[in-house]
């Protein structure tokens, strides 16, 4: 899971092999492919370097 802050400020953890896709216009759109959509503080950057991280973690090196 990677954390991920809602405008409210609250935290949040998304699973990222559930991200669809992000749009950012102006503030970041996480679509997951159930269809719900979380809109987020983090840049679409730091997303991504989350998801890298995390992948890093569970032994999953390519993207």
């Amino acid at each position: 899971m990677i954390e991920v802050t809602r405008l409210n400020g609250k935290k949040y953890w998304v699973n990222p092999h559930q991200i669809e896709s992000m749009e950012q216009n102006p503030d970041v759109t996480l679509t997951l492919l159930s269809g719900k959509k979380i809109v987020v503080k983090e840049s679409p950057e730091e997303i991504i370097e989350r998801i890298v991280i995390y992948r890093k973690k569970i032994g999953m090196q390519e993207l």
